[in-house]
């Protein structure tokens, strides 16, 4: 009850449904607007929850009805009040100090002239009465003529001493409330007096005008109310189910009755971890707060176990669970199995009888939980020091005050201890922090005699319960072993680390803060706990060994990241072989003019061996590819490598292996689409259409490099776009069983069927090619070619005249303003105004311009000199020289490359 959410659609069961049917007799064979009658009438019974509601809203606003009258006739009295007393005062003083007042009173006829203006006032301040009156009380004015020269009704002793008198009286023309004021002569004396009264019915009315008001605003609270009692009466229908009164009582009759007889505790919880309920005998078990009822169960003081299981709601049977001092039983169901609320509900039943051996099965089971933590909790990570320090963390405090883990060098390094080697405190955990045990990272020695030294020698743990008497302990270091006893550690375990055969290092445990020295029992315990964290501590050190190579090896095989180009699409895979690292590898390196260079390699062999050479390869690929070299230079380049590297071994140990190695070095220029492309003892690249055929380029295949003494030869290929150029090494071709010709085929076979993404093609060539273990490293490269279209390439002729350097900026900074580049017209002048001046000063007769629109912004001067440009500081007083200078300042990247009829200088910006 008292859930808004949505009613499940099953049919209800249970005491519910039973109170449910009997609601429902009466109704069958009515019609549903008869039904809502009934229900309405239900409602508003005397009896219904909403009937006493409506009953008090209407008692509330009857009470502020007649709180507010009584509270406006009273105020209402006392204004007419202080209104009346304040208007008269002020209208006799008024005409007591008007101007001829005391000169009438002096008159023959004093009514003759007081009359007229005594009426004229009473008229023009709404008064009732202006009396004037001589000394004796005798009235000279009235508003009844007939009471003039009668004496007046009232005390005029205080007014004929001078002072103002109010007063409220029953006057000749009702209740009212008058003041007497002197009049006074010149000198003082008072020569008459005048009164003004009002009636209090003149004054009043405040209150009857705001009387409807409220009982306008009584009518208006009363239907408020009798819509909002219809309101929850609609609502009290909806959540009780159609129960009535009767079935709702008699519902939480049972259901009280049955939670506080039954001998077993019941808890409710809700969805968020909220205490719903708890009958009394739950509240006894676990000894609950009075106010728990409502707040987080994990807030009640239980133990965290108790509280843990009963905050998650998963579902438990019959486990145990030590609260304070006693043992309970607890099972616990979910109650959103069947459309129900989100929450669950917990029985506890009392265990006592087993008191007897909770002291027992309590060790037991903070031991088990030790072991079963360790497990958990060791071997996180897969480094050796943060694995010692989760031994150490874990022990403390559960186990020991002070733990102290000790491990050879080698070990750390991901070795093997070898002879006599010292170790080194790898991690030290405790309780306080100042303990005078040796600090983490200090190299230890330990003496034969001490524990931790039998521990090493004999691989079995050793127990010492009282260090202050342990001679052999003492004897590693008298001074400190002092500091140590002193500080309160007086009970040591140690247990030597073993992993198999091999020795690691050594744990200790220190006790200080409980009073009872280790026994054997936990010396055990111990040995248990040290043998689950040398399993992890040898992986971590196996990793480490594994990881420091495989370090080495992945910082020379591979390139971290594609470079970014605009040129190619490019995919690849690497995979190594399973009898190791081999030396197969690839790049993609930018170059000047928008190309790119890839290149894939083959060290023969594996191991550390050709994991080095190839990265030494790929350095030089990298500083030859810096000097935009063609790619038969570059392979006879690294010709000379390979044989300078076979000569140096071969110096040094002439047993070293002839190092060999295959390469293909290939250059794609996206401006004019074409491939230029060599290779040295490399299997030949294929290439995938646009249409989808594959072919094998003829390119000359060279001999590897090492061999020396024969040149390269080039081959130009012409790509449309969207061409896929793919290269591999031997190992994507090349087995035991197959000539390379039929893993030729079988590779032409699986491109065909290729998606058009160079990943599709990657991930079909190897889904078809991929043998189950493969013998060699397989690198596959897969480029898709890019053109750069002519609205981004722009090029000029310049004539053998420095005149000619004007309209080449100017053309260029039209060409600029196309491109939407405007901010870049002034560097871009600059630069090829001394890139096209020395051009045309030194570079022989042909000159050409050429701007490309890439990644970056790319000026190209051709000339048909071989004569190389050099950068140099110009002297304060040199009249030139500062050219290139200001170029290189310019340019993000600038250089020469030289062409079978001269040579470019080239500079790059960046595109905003």
């Amino acid at each position: 009850m008292g859930r808004s959410g949505e009613r499940s659609p099953r049919r209800p069961s249970g005491p519910l449904a039973r109170y449910r049917r009997d609601a429902d007799r009466p109704r069958r064979g009515e019609d549903r607007g008869r039904r809502r009658a009934a229900a309405l009438r239900s409602a508003l019974s005397g009896r219904s929850v909403a009937a006493q509601v409506f009953a008090m809203n209407v008692v509330i606003v009857l009470l502020l009805v007649v709180a507010a009258a009584v509270a406006l006739v009273l105020q209402g009295r006392h204004d007419s009040e202080v209104e009346a007393r304040n208007r008269s005062v002020s209208v006799a003083a008024t005409f007591a100090n008007s101007p001829g007042v005391p000169e009438a009173l002096r008159a023959p006829d004093p009514t003759a002239i007081l009359q007229p203006r005594a009426e004229a006032t009473r008229e023009a301040t709404g008064v009732d009465f202006v009396v004037v009156m001589n000394t004796d009380g005798i009235r000279y004015t009235h508003p009844r003529p007939d009471r003039i020269g009668k004496q007046f009704v009232g005390d005029i002793a205080p007014a004929l001493a001078g002072e103002t008198v109010t007063e409220e009286i029953e006057g000749t023309i009702g209740p009212l409330v008058q003041a007497v004021v002197p009049v006074k002569a010149a000198d003082g004396t008072v020569v008459g007096l005048v009164s003004a009264g009002i009636t209090t019915e003149n004054v009043g009315g405040v209150a009857d005008r705001q009387l409807p008001l409220v009982l306008t605003a009584a009518a208006a609270g009363l239907a408020l109310a009798t819509g909002g009692t219809a309101l929850v009466s609609r609502r009290l229908l909806r959540q009780t189910h159609g129960l009535g009164p009767h079935e709702m009582t008699r519902m939480y009759e049972h259901h009280d009755a049955v939670l506080h007889s039954v001998r077993e505790g019941v808890l409710i919880v809700g969805g968020e971890g909220q205490l719903l309920l708890a009958n009394d005998e739950a509240q006894r078990l676990l000894d609950l707060p009075p106010d728990a009822e409502g707040r987080h169960v994990l807030r009640l003081g239980l133990p965290d176990d108790t509280a843990e299981l009963l905050a998650s709601g998963r579902v438990a049977t019959d486990e145990v669970h030590l609260v304070k001092d006693r043992l309970l039983a607890v099972n616990q169901r979910p109650t959103d199995v069947r459309g129900g609320p989100a929450g669950s509900v917990a029985t506890l039943r009392d265990s006592t009888e087993l008191r007897a051996l909770s002291g027992r099965a309590d060790t037991a089971r903070e031991r088990l939980d030790i072991l079963y933590a360790a497990g958990v909790a060791i071997g996180t990570s897969l480094d050796v020091g943060r694995t010692a320090e989760e031994l150490a963390e874990l022990a403390v405090p559960r186990f020991a005050d002070y733990v102290s883990v000790d491990l050879f060098d080698t070990v750390l390094a991901g070795g093997q201890p070898e002879g006599v080697t010292p170790l080194r405190r790898t991690a030290l955990s405790g309780v306080r922090e100042e303990v005078p045990l040796y600090p983490v990272g200090r190299q230890l020695r330990f003496v034969a005699s001490s524990p931790q030294g039998r521990s090493l020698d004999t691989g079995r743990p050793v127990l010492e319960p009282r260090l202050g008497e342990a001679a052999g302990w003492q004897a590693q270091d008298l001074e400190r072993s002092a500091q140590v006893v002193e500080y309160g550690v007086h009970s040591l375990i140690t247990v030597p680390l073993r992993a198999g055969s091999l020795m690691l290092g050594v744990v200790s445990f220190w006790r200080s803060e409980k009073a009872e020295p280790f026994d054997e029992d936990e010396l055990a315990l111990a040995e248990e706990l040290v043998a689950r964290a040398a399993v992890s501590i040898d992986n971590a050190r196996r990793y480490t060994r594994e990881h420091s190579m495989a370090v080495t090896l992945q910082r020379s095989l591979l390139p971290r990241r594609m470079p970014d180009q605009n040129a190619l699409d490019v995919a690849y895979r690497y995979l190594p072989a399973q009898a190791g690292v081999g030396g197969d590898w690839f790049d993609v390196l930018p170059l000047s003019g928008a190309r790119v260079a890839l290149v894939v390699g083959d060290v023969v062999g594996h191991g550390l061996h050709a994991a080095a050479t190839m990265g030494r390869l790929r350095t030089a690929v990298h500083n030859f590819a810096s000097l935009d070299l063609p790619p038969d230079e570059l392979l006879g380049l690294l010709d000379e490598l390979v044989n300078r590297i076979d000569q140096d071994e071969a110096a040094d140990d002439s047993s070293a292996p002839v190092t060999g190695a295959t390469c293909l070095y290939a250059i794609y220029d996206p401006v004019s689409s074409t491939c230029v492309m060599a290779r040295a003892g490399h299997p030949p690249p294929a290439l995938i259409r646009p249409d989808g055929g594959v072919e094998f380029p003829e390119v000359p295949a060279g001999p590897p490099l090492g061999l020396g003494g024969l040149p390269f030869e080039t081959t130009e290929l012409r790509l449309a776009e969207g061409s896929r150029l793919v290269l591999y090494t031997d190992g994507l071709v090349e087995d035991r069983e197959h000539d390379i010709d039929v893993g030729l085929e079988h590779l032409r076979q699986a491109l065909e069927t290729a998606g058009e993404s160079p990943e599709e093609t990657c991930r079909t060539v190897l889904d078809a090619r991929l043998p189950d273990r493969p013998g060699d490293d397989i690198a596959l490269l897969v480029a898709r070619t890019r053109a750069l279209g002519p609205d981004r390439v722009a090029e000029w002729q310049v004539p053998n005249d420095p005149a000619a350097v004007g309209e080449v900026r100017a053309e260029v900074t039209r060409r600029l303003a196309d491109w939407g580049l405007d901010e870049l017209a002034f560097t871009t002048e600059l630069i090829l105004s001394e890139l096209v001046t020395n051009a045309i000063r030194y570079g022989g007769e042909t000159v050409q311009v050429r701007v490309l629109h890439d990644r970056s912004l790319i000026c190209e001067v051709f000339d048909s000199s071989s004569t190389s440009p050099h950068l140099r500081y110009a002297a304060m007083t040199d009249e030139g020289g500062r050219g290139l200078f200001l170029v290189a300042q310019l340019a993000e990247r600038w250089g020469t490359r030289y062409t079978p009829a001269g040579k470019v200088i080239w500079a790059e910006q960046p595109v905003p």
